[in-house]
């Protein structure tokens, strides 16, 4: 027999009574079938519920062949009456993302000419997929009208057509369909064949947030936060930028010009250290000219400065150039001798100072893990 589906009837239902029909040992716990249920089962991109039945938890929920089977903690009685409550905080907020979803989609679709070809709701955000190439600008213009038309409350219709009733009908759907199919409706925004659970009106869906449209085979995915999920995010987003306010000594509003004003600061200071250091390069190989073999070990340098180092005394000391450059046992290393081979030498300092690393024409680089002392030893 099919279970009697409660979140349909009434789809803010949080308590039930129901009679336990079967309950076996399964995957994650015990197999549990009742006579009637208000805990919806995973379908059609919505996770299932979860809540209680009795002392039991509920930790699944999927639907076979009309039957809804829950996965539970512990197991329940068969024949006897037990109490069951959904997790409701868990439960309205796939209803507020379902029903969101529904109202961006039908507008989308109907403003692009095309299909939702993909629908996820994850424990964070909800991602769809349309088969057209919608630009950021054109989602954000959705998105202002999907909130004015959420704002506006609107109640949402559900219905089951007659087969012949359904062959007159426009609405969604990514597959044909056959037997009983469930219309859900926001009138002016979207018809669509949906066995999930909504809100009753739109306004309960709060607003709705996009974050992200990405190019995806050919279409884009979107990003999407409704109801609770957006206010907390946005409320996130706030506290961020006022504490980015507050360190920078600026207005709220003021934050992305501030932040583009230390960009261009720190960028000129980083030309300015650049020229910096390669006069003191310059330098370093005025004083080592001619010395022949050269070890050099310096504090951290930024980048691949050790290389630059080493190639700027290379170029002066006529003879092979090592620089290390880091501190507490860490050091970068960049070693060159012009128109030699020095593979079989870095293999032998590799070994012998824990490094990592090589090269071939007259130069290698890599790290050791090494004091300096050991450094100093090695090339003595």
């Amino acid at each position: 027999m099919e279970t009697e589906k409660l979140y349909y009837a009434d789809p803010y239902c949080r308590e039930f009574t129901a009679t336990v029909l079967s309950c076996e040992p399964g995957k994650g716990g015990f197999t549990v079938m009742l006579d009637r249920t208000a805990f919806y089962p995973e379908g059609g991109g919505q996770p299932a519920d979860h809540g209680t039945l009795g002392t039991a938890q509920v930790t699944d929920v999927h639907d076979k062949d009309g039957c809804v089977l829950h996965t539970c903690s512990a197991p329940l009685p068969v024949g006897e009456k037990v109490s069951g409550a959904i997790d409701w905080e868990r439960r309205f907020d796939h209803m507020q993302q379902h029903s969101g979803e529904h109202i961006v989609s039908g507008m989308l679709c109907s403003a692009f000419h095309c299909d939702n070809v993909g629908f996820h709701m994850g424990v964070d955000s909800v991602t769809i997929d349309y088969n057209a190439d919608i630009t950021w600008e054109q989602v954000l213009a959705i998105e202002a009208e999907a909130n004015r038309y959420i704002w506006e409350n609107h109640p949402i219709q559900i219905t089951y057509p007659t087969p012949e009733e359904l062959a007159e009908l426009d609405y969604r759907s990514k597959k044909e369909l056959h037997g009983v199919v469930r219309i859900t409706e926001f009138p002016g925004a979207d018809r669509c064949a949906c066995c999930g659970t909504h809100v009753l009106r739109s306004g309960e869906v709060g607003l709705v947030k996009f974050l992200s449209c990405q190019k995806f085979r050919g279409g884009v995915r979107l990003e999407l936060l409704c109801g609770g999920r957006a206010v907390r995010y946005l409320s996130q987003s706030w506290e961020q930028n006022h504490l980015i306010a507050q360190s920078l000594s600026v207005k709220d509003a003021d934050t992305f010009a501030a932040l583009r004003r230390l960009q261009a600061e720190l960028l000129d200071t980083k030309e300015r250290v650049a020229a910096l250091e390669e006069e003191s390069f310059r330098r370093t190989a005025e004083e080592y000219a001619g010395r022949g073999n050269v070890l050099l070990i310096t504090p951290p340098l930024h980048g691949d400065g050790a290389r630059r180092l080493c190639d700027a005394v290379s170029a002066t000391c006529g003879g092979r150039c090592a620089v290390f450059s880091g501190e507490a046992n860490t050091y970068r290393y960049a070693v060159i001798h012009p128109g030699q081979d020095i593979r079989a030498f870095i293999k032998d300092m590799n070994t012998a100072l824990h490094g990592r690393g090589g090269g071939r024409d007259g130069f290698a680089q890599g790290s050791v893990q090494a004091a300096e002392d050991e450094i100093r030893s090695f090339f003595a």
